[in-house]
């Protein structure tokens, strides 16, 4: 049985890959479960799970869980710096990547640095340091494999492919909760309807970043890094009916698409089982008699100007990711806690991005700093311009 650790186990994307690892008994033993704060969550998959370790990055969530769960033979971990410790000195088989935002770029770190393949949901891990990471994987010989449902499709449309044969990518995009809204509509827009994703089951900020594209921008720079392809060679289209998950076009006009219903334990499932196919549930299963009619369409660039800013970004490359992914990161959360309207967000970030000094080859501490520096820039002006 294989050793697996969840990173960021009671978000989505954690309570997702539980429940497949639940479905599918027998093929992975979870050695490590990590959540930011939620220890009562945690504490029932502990029980459910018996893991060896259990992280929690709130040192007073830690001692929560540590006093409720005395009747385990658990070790509760406290601090993002005890999670990266314990993954530096376990080589785990397979470690998910699922933790919200930058936290988790010193963890995939330790991880890969330990020979643990990893299974990436926290797309911001290489959208920070795409060229630290994907060196780092070759050198230590460890597996990248994506979780994001577009990520995957093209993962798997790809296989066995020749990088020459390769013409462009097509990312597709659901347009979010706001798509078809005005400029004035948008300027109303509140946060509780802004994480009302359409389509999927996803947490609080990564829906606010479906809702203005950034989430799309990100994976176009998350893509160019996991399949070595210039971004300018990956394009985006939405697709409201979230059926086709991505494309890949071959010089030669022909095109491989994935499809599947909206549902993140597809790939997940995927990700656990590769390179074999773990058998489906019946809810995985596509009923094609009652599908909608299929549906692509252009981006709004003029309504939802995240996209071409991390399109910028992306081209711009170095240090430059790593600013907009921060910029994004507190303007998000200012604008959950009712500080920052809905057009704000991408104003202040291509305002931050343009204050921000540019570095071309940055190393991980470089980015650390690039990381704190672009936070406080971001705040401060969210704050001095009382957006």
């Amino acid at each position: 049985m294989k050793s697996l650790a969840i990173l960021g186990a009671t978000g989505s994307v954690g309570t997702q890959t539980l429940n497949v690892i639940r479905a599918n008994p027998g093929r992975y033993d979870v050695q490590l479960l990590g959540a930011k704060s939620n220890w009562r969550l945690l504490e029932e998959q502990v029980r459910a799970f018996r893991p060896r370790w259990a992280a929690l990055a709130d040192p007073a969530a830690a001692r929560q869980l540590e006093e409720r769960t005395g009747d385990l033979p658990l070790i509760v971990l406290a601090g993002p710096e005890a999670l990266v410790q314990v993954l530096a000195a376990q080589g785990f088989d397979l470690v998910v990547a699922a933790m919200v935002g930058h936290a988790g770029l010193l963890p995939v770190v330790s991880a890969i640095e330990a020979g643990s393949d990893i299974a990436l949901a926290n797309k911001e891990v290489l959208v920070l340091a795409g060229h630290l990471i994907t060196a780092l994987c070759r050198q230590k010989g460890v597996r990248l494999l994506p979780l994001d449902s577009e990520h995957s499709a093209i993962f798997q449309c790809l296989r066995g492919r020749r990088a020459r044969d390769l013409n462009r990518l097509i990312l597709t995009a659901s347009g979010g909760p706001f798509w078809g809204c005005s400029q004035e509509e948008l300027a109303l827009a509140t946060p509780a309807q802004a994480v009302k994703h359409p389509n999927w089951k996803m947490g609080a900020k990564i829906s606010v970043d479906s809702a203005t594209l950034m989430n799309k921008g990100l994976e176009v720079i998350e893509a160019s890094w996991l399949f070595q392809v210039d971004p300018d060679k990956i394009e985006v289209l939405v697709h409201r009916q979230s059926i086709v998950h991505s494309l890949v076009e071959f010089v030669d006009g022909s095109v491989l698409a994935q499809l599947g219903v909206p549902s993140m334990e597809l790939p997940i499932q995927l990700a656990l089982s590769w390179p074999r196919r773990w058998p489906g549930q019946d809810q995985y299963f596509v009923n094609w008699l009652d599908l909608p009619a299929l549906t692509f369409s252009q981006p709004d660039d003029a309504a939802f100007p995240s996209l071409g800013l991390a399109r910028a970004a992306a081209k711009r490359g170095g240090n430059g990711p790593a600013v907009l992914s921060t910029a994004n990161d507190v303007c998000v959360a200012n604008f959950l806690a009712g500080r920052l309207a809905f057009n704000d967000i991408p104003r202040v970030i291509g305002a931050v991005m343009a204050q921000v000094p540019w570095q071309a080859d940055p190393d991980l501490e470089a980015i650390l700093a690039t990381i704190e520096k672009t936070a406080r820039a971001t705040q401060n002006y969210i704050e001095s311009r009382e957006c």
